[in-house]
Protein backbone atom coordinates (compact mmCIF):
# COMPACT_ATOMS: atom_id res chain seq x y z
CA UNK A 1 0.00 0.00 0.00
CA UNK A 2 2.41 2.55 1.32
CA UNK A 3 6.39 2.83 -0.88
CA UNK A 4 9.25 2.51 1.13
CA UNK A 5 12.31 4.56 -1.11
CA UNK A 6 14.86 3.74 1.25
CA UNK A 7 14.55 1.38 3.82
CA UNK A 8 14.35 3.12 6.54
CA UNK A 9 10.87 3.99 6.04
CA UNK A 10 9.69 0.98 7.04
CA UNK A 11 11.02 2.27 10.88
CA UNK A 12 8.49 4.67 10.58
CA UNK A 13 5.29 2.79 9.56
CA UNK A 14 4.73 -0.74 8.22
CA UNK A 15 4.40 -0.67 4.48
CA UNK A 16 0.76 -2.35 4.66
CA UNK A 17 -0.48 -0.52 7.42
CA UNK A 18 -3.82 0.30 6.88
CA UNK A 19 -5.82 3.85 6.44
CA UNK A 20 -9.28 3.57 8.23
CA UNK A 21 -11.54 6.62 7.26
CA UNK A 22 -13.29 8.01 10.76
CA UNK A 23 -14.76 10.39 9.42
CA UNK A 24 -16.64 11.38 6.35
CA UNK A 25 -19.01 13.02 3.86
CA UNK A 26 -17.35 16.22 4.15
CA UNK A 27 -16.61 18.83 1.34
CA UNK A 28 -13.11 19.72 2.18
CA UNK A 29 -11.13 18.75 5.32
CA UNK A 30 -8.43 20.61 7.24
CA UNK A 31 -6.62 21.53 10.19
CA UNK A 32 -6.74 18.24 12.37
CA UNK A 33 -4.83 18.63 16.06
CA UNK A 34 -5.20 16.49 19.23
CA UNK A 35 -6.67 17.24 22.33
CA UNK A 36 -4.04 15.63 24.68
CA UNK A 37 -5.78 15.56 27.61
CA UNK A 38 -9.65 15.02 26.52
CA UNK A 39 -8.24 12.87 23.75
CA UNK A 40 -10.03 13.97 20.81
CA UNK A 41 -9.52 15.31 17.70
CA UNK A 42 -10.99 18.11 15.96
CA UNK A 43 -10.84 18.92 12.22
CA UNK A 44 -12.65 21.36 9.62
CA UNK A 45 -15.09 20.81 6.88
CA UNK A 46 -13.74 24.28 5.31
CA UNK A 47 -15.79 24.90 2.49
CA UNK A 48 -18.99 23.77 4.90
CA UNK A 49 -18.10 26.16 7.24
CA UNK A 50 -18.48 23.35 9.93
CA UNK A 51 -15.18 22.01 12.64
CA UNK A 52 -16.38 18.81 13.67
CA UNK A 53 -15.21 16.61 16.63
CA UNK A 54 -14.05 12.64 16.48
CA UNK A 55 -13.72 10.99 19.75
CA UNK A 56 -14.77 7.29 21.05
CA UNK A 57 -18.46 7.59 20.28
CA UNK A 58 -17.92 8.94 17.14
CA UNK A 59 -18.13 12.31 15.20
CA UNK A 60 -19.96 15.38 16.12
CA UNK A 61 -20.30 18.65 15.22
CA UNK A 62 -18.46 20.99 16.87
CA UNK A 63 -18.73 24.54 15.85
CA UNK A 64 -20.74 26.47 13.02
CA UNK A 65 -20.40 28.46 11.45
CA UNK A 66 -16.62 28.12 12.14
CA UNK A 67 -15.19 31.27 10.21
CA UNK A 68 -14.33 28.56 7.44
CA UNK A 69 -11.14 28.71 9.83
CA UNK A 70 -8.17 25.80 8.51
CA UNK A 71 -4.94 25.31 10.46
CA UNK A 72 -5.24 24.71 13.99
CA UNK A 73 -2.95 23.83 17.27
CA UNK A 74 -2.84 24.25 20.70
CA UNK A 75 -0.71 26.62 22.74
CA UNK A 76 1.17 25.35 26.06
CA UNK A 77 -2.29 25.82 28.44
CA UNK A 78 -4.31 24.38 26.12
CA UNK A 79 -6.56 27.12 24.53
CA UNK A 80 -6.86 26.63 20.96
CA UNK A 81 -5.21 28.45 17.95
CA UNK A 82 -7.26 29.04 14.87
CA UNK A 83 -6.03 30.14 11.04
CA UNK A 84 -9.88 31.68 10.23
CA UNK A 85 -10.63 32.22 6.43
CA UNK A 86 -13.69 34.72 6.30
CA UNK A 87 -12.41 36.72 8.99
CA UNK A 88 -8.78 36.96 7.64
CA UNK A 89 -7.76 36.34 11.47
CA UNK A 90 -5.59 34.41 13.91
CA UNK A 91 -7.81 33.62 16.68
CA UNK A 92 -7.54 32.02 19.99
CA UNK A 93 -9.78 30.21 21.72
CA UNK A 94 -10.35 29.43 25.57
CA UNK A 95 -11.68 26.60 27.05
CA UNK A 96 -14.44 29.22 28.69
CA UNK A 97 -15.71 30.28 25.37
CA UNK A 98 -13.79 33.26 24.69
CA UNK A 99 -12.25 34.68 22.28
CA UNK A 100 -9.18 36.61 21.28
CA UNK A 101 -7.49 38.20 18.34
CA UNK A 102 -4.50 37.50 18.08
CA UNK A 103 -3.37 39.00 14.43
CA UNK A 104 -5.56 40.78 11.78
CA UNK A 105 -3.61 43.46 10.20
CA UNK A 106 -0.42 43.85 8.76
CA UNK A 107 0.91 47.76 8.87
CA UNK A 108 -2.59 49.01 8.69
CA UNK A 109 -3.24 46.22 5.74
CA UNK A 110 -5.76 42.95 6.67
CA UNK A 111 -3.93 39.85 5.86
CA UNK A 112 -5.33 37.63 3.34
CA UNK A 113 -5.92 34.29 5.26
CA UNK A 114 -3.86 32.82 7.83
CA UNK A 115 -3.78 29.18 6.78
CA UNK A 116 -1.72 27.39 9.01
CA UNK A 117 -0.13 27.20 12.01
CA UNK A 118 2.52 26.40 14.86
CA UNK A 119 3.95 27.47 18.31
CA UNK A 120 7.67 27.82 19.44
CA UNK A 121 8.33 26.49 23.48
CA UNK A 122 8.53 30.21 23.48
CA UNK A 123 5.02 31.15 23.17
CA UNK A 124 5.97 32.86 19.82
CA UNK A 125 3.51 31.75 17.10
CA UNK A 126 4.20 31.68 13.24
CA UNK A 127 1.91 31.33 10.91
CA UNK A 128 1.33 31.63 6.76
CA UNK A 129 -0.71 34.18 4.91
CA UNK A 130 -1.66 32.63 1.42
CA UNK A 131 -4.72 34.03 -0.50
CA UNK A 132 -7.03 30.91 -0.44
CA UNK A 133 -9.52 31.78 2.05
CA UNK A 134 -10.67 34.78 0.12
CA UNK A 135 -11.36 32.63 -3.38
CA UNK A 136 -15.03 31.21 -3.47
CA UNK A 137 -16.02 28.05 -1.25
CA UNK A 138 -12.74 27.62 1.12
CA UNK A 139 -13.29 31.19 2.18
CA UNK A 140 -15.22 34.60 1.36
CA UNK A 141 -14.59 36.18 -2.13
CA UNK A 142 -13.25 39.43 -1.35
CA UNK A 143 -10.39 41.87 -2.94
CA UNK A 144 -7.00 41.46 -1.35
CA UNK A 145 -5.38 44.26 0.21
CA UNK A 146 -1.71 42.97 0.79
CA UNK A 147 -0.41 42.36 -2.57
CA UNK A 148 2.21 39.38 -2.01
CA UNK A 149 1.52 35.94 0.00
CA UNK A 150 4.13 36.08 3.22
CA UNK A 151 5.18 33.98 6.44
CA UNK A 152 4.69 35.91 10.24
CA UNK A 153 5.53 35.66 13.65
CA UNK A 154 3.82 36.87 16.66
CA UNK A 155 6.28 37.38 19.60
CA UNK A 156 5.21 35.63 22.97
CA UNK A 157 4.27 38.81 24.53
CA UNK A 158 1.79 39.60 21.83
CA UNK A 159 1.62 42.73 19.59
CA UNK A 160 1.25 43.17 15.35
CA UNK A 161 2.68 40.29 13.56
CA UNK A 162 5.94 40.78 12.64
CA UNK A 163 7.27 39.63 8.93
CA UNK A 164 9.21 36.66 9.88
CA UNK A 165 11.06 36.01 6.01
CA UNK A 166 11.38 37.87 3.27
CA UNK A 167 8.11 38.47 1.38
CA UNK A 168 9.32 37.84 -2.32
CA UNK A 169 10.40 34.06 -0.85
CA UNK A 170 7.14 33.38 -1.60
CA UNK A 171 4.60 32.05 -3.98
CA UNK A 172 1.79 30.44 -1.29
CA UNK A 173 3.25 29.68 1.93
CA UNK A 174 1.21 26.87 3.34
CA UNK A 175 2.39 24.44 5.81
CA UNK A 176 5.18 24.59 8.56
CA UNK A 177 6.61 23.03 11.24
CA UNK A 178 9.55 23.04 13.56
CA UNK A 179 12.54 20.29 14.02
CA UNK A 180 11.79 18.51 16.88
CA UNK A 181 14.68 21.03 18.79
CA UNK A 182 13.09 23.79 16.94
CA UNK A 183 16.43 24.90 15.66
CA UNK A 184 15.00 24.96 12.07
CA UNK A 185 11.49 25.76 10.81
CA UNK A 186 10.38 24.53 7.49
CA UNK A 187 7.68 26.31 5.18
CA UNK A 188 6.11 24.82 2.11
CA UNK A 189 4.75 26.56 -0.54
CA UNK A 190 2.36 25.18 -2.92
CA UNK A 191 2.83 26.65 -6.03
CA UNK A 192 6.61 26.41 -5.98
CA UNK A 193 6.03 23.03 -5.18
CA UNK A 194 8.73 22.94 -2.27
CA UNK A 195 9.57 23.12 1.30
CA UNK A 196 12.12 25.55 2.34
CA UNK A 197 14.01 25.09 5.61
CA UNK A 198 14.98 28.54 7.86
CA UNK A 199 17.74 28.51 10.82
CA UNK A 200 15.61 30.04 14.13
CA UNK A 201 18.02 31.98 16.62
CA UNK A 202 17.15 32.47 19.78
CA UNK A 203 15.38 35.76 19.48
CA UNK A 204 12.54 33.76 17.30
CA UNK A 205 14.09 35.37 13.99
CA UNK A 206 14.70 33.20 11.16
CA UNK A 207 18.45 33.19 8.70
CA UNK A 208 19.56 31.17 6.06
CA UNK A 209 16.91 30.21 4.36
CA UNK A 210 17.44 27.23 1.66
CA UNK A 211 15.52 24.94 -0.02
CA UNK A 212 14.86 21.90 2.09
CA UNK A 213 13.01 19.53 -0.96
CA UNK A 214 11.63 20.36 -4.38
CA UNK A 215 9.73 18.79 -7.12
CA UNK A 216 6.86 18.48 -4.90
CA UNK A 217 4.28 18.07 -8.22
CA UNK A 218 3.15 15.57 -10.39
CA UNK A 219 1.53 15.33 -13.80
CA UNK A 220 -0.29 12.00 -12.97
CA UNK A 221 -1.46 12.38 -9.19
CA UNK A 222 -3.36 15.01 -7.76
CA UNK A 223 -1.97 16.93 -4.58
CA UNK A 224 0.94 19.59 -3.71
CA UNK A 225 2.47 20.88 -0.73
CA UNK A 226 0.30 21.81 1.86
CA UNK A 227 -0.21 20.85 5.29
CA UNK A 228 3.31 19.21 6.50
CA UNK A 229 4.42 17.92 10.00
CA UNK A 230 8.14 16.90 11.44
CA UNK A 231 7.76 13.08 13.48
CA UNK A 232 10.21 12.42 16.49
CA UNK A 233 13.04 12.02 14.49
CA UNK A 234 13.37 14.58 12.43
CA UNK A 235 11.75 13.11 9.38
CA UNK A 236 9.27 15.53 7.59
CA UNK A 237 5.86 14.53 6.74
CA UNK A 238 4.32 16.57 3.82
CA UNK A 239 1.15 16.38 1.75
CA UNK A 240 1.67 15.57 -1.99
CA UNK A 241 0.97 13.88 -4.82
CA UNK A 242 -1.11 10.52 -4.22
CA UNK A 243 -0.78 11.49 -0.48
CA UNK A 244 1.84 12.19 2.12
CA UNK A 245 5.28 11.93 1.15
CA UNK A 246 8.25 11.73 3.62
CA UNK A 247 11.72 13.22 3.66
CA UNK A 248 14.84 12.64 5.90
CA UNK A 249 16.32 15.63 8.08
CA UNK A 250 18.81 15.48 5.65
CA UNK A 251 15.94 16.24 2.67
CA UNK A 252 16.14 12.55 1.09
CA UNK A 253 12.49 11.49 0.18
CA UNK A 254 12.41 7.78 1.77
CA UNK A 255 8.58 7.01 1.70
CA UNK A 256 5.51 7.83 0.47
CA UNK A 257 1.97 7.07 2.69
CA UNK A 258 -0.67 6.50 -0.28
CA UNK A 259 -4.27 7.96 0.87
CA UNK A 260 -7.30 7.33 -1.17
CA UNK A 261 -8.41 11.06 -1.49
CA UNK A 262 -5.95 14.40 -2.14
CA UNK A 263 -4.34 14.92 1.29
CA UNK A 264 -4.18 18.02 2.76
CA UNK A 265 -3.14 18.10 6.46
CA UNK A 266 -2.05 15.43 8.90
CA UNK A 267 -1.40 15.29 12.48
CA UNK A 268 -0.52 12.69 15.09
CA UNK A 269 -2.79 11.84 18.17
CA UNK A 270 -3.96 9.24 20.33
CA UNK A 271 -2.52 8.04 23.79
CA UNK A 272 0.57 7.13 23.22
CA UNK A 273 0.96 10.12 19.91
CA UNK A 274 1.41 7.41 17.13
CA UNK A 275 -1.70 7.48 15.52
CA UNK A 276 -1.58 9.93 12.19
CA UNK A 277 -4.73 11.65 11.47
CA UNK A 278 -5.44 12.48 8.00
CA UNK A 279 -7.43 15.02 6.60
CA UNK A 280 -8.03 14.33 2.80
CA UNK A 281 -11.10 15.82 1.06
CA UNK A 282 -13.94 14.31 1.72
CA UNK A 283 -12.32 12.62 4.78
CA UNK A 284 -10.21 12.18 7.67
CA UNK A 285 -7.82 8.57 7.86
CA UNK A 286 -5.93 7.20 10.41
CA UNK A 287 -3.31 4.73 10.34
CA UNK A 288 -1.04 3.71 12.89
CA UNK A 289 2.85 4.38 12.65
CA UNK A 290 5.96 3.38 14.54
CA UNK A 291 7.21 7.17 15.24
CA UNK A 292 5.13 10.02 16.56
CA UNK A 293 5.11 13.45 15.83
CA UNK A 294 7.78 15.61 17.73
CA UNK A 295 6.86 16.83 20.68
CA UNK A 296 4.92 19.97 20.81
CA UNK A 297 4.86 22.25 23.60
CA UNK A 298 0.98 21.43 24.45
CA UNK A 299 1.75 17.78 24.02
CA UNK A 300 3.43 17.84 27.37
CA UNK A 301 0.37 19.42 29.14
Amino acid sequence: MHTAINPAFGDLIDLDAPLTAIASGCIFTEGPVWHPKEQYLVFSDMPGDTRRRWDAKGVSEAMRPSNKCNGMTYDAALNRVVCEHSTSQVVRERPDGSREVLASHFEGQELNSPNDVCIRSDGSIYFSDPFYGRMPGFGVERPRQLGWQGLFRIAPEGGPPQLAADKRQFDSPNGLCFSPDESILYVNDTTQALIRAFDVKADGTLTDMRVFADGIASDSEAGRPDGMKCDAKGNIWCTGPGGLWVFAPDGERIGKIRTPEMAANLHWGGPDWRSLFIAATTSVYRVETKVGGRIEPFMRA
